[in-house]
């Protein structure tokens, strides 16, 4: 026959392992997140570089003139 003392301290214990196993899980998603966003983050670095490149390819070279009127 358990004691309610008994059935309490294995009711703590299954918690604590629910919890455990929890935070295990969570941890695990949040180290997935994190290499996603290091990857997403070297994407946008190279998109942006890529980008700026592509801007001053494409910027007109404006000639400095006086206008007509001096």
């Amino acid at each position: 026959m358990t004691t309610p003392a008994d059935h309490r301290l294995t009711t703590l214990e299954i918690r604590s392992a629910e919890q455990d196993r929890t935070i295990e899980d969570l941890s695990g998603q949040i180290g997935e997140q994190w290499r996603t966003i290091e990857r997403l983050q070297k994407k946008l670095d190279a998109l942006t570089a890529r980008f700026l490149a592509l801007e001053e390819q494409s910027a007109p070279d404006v000639p400095v003139t006086r206008p007509p009127h001096w």
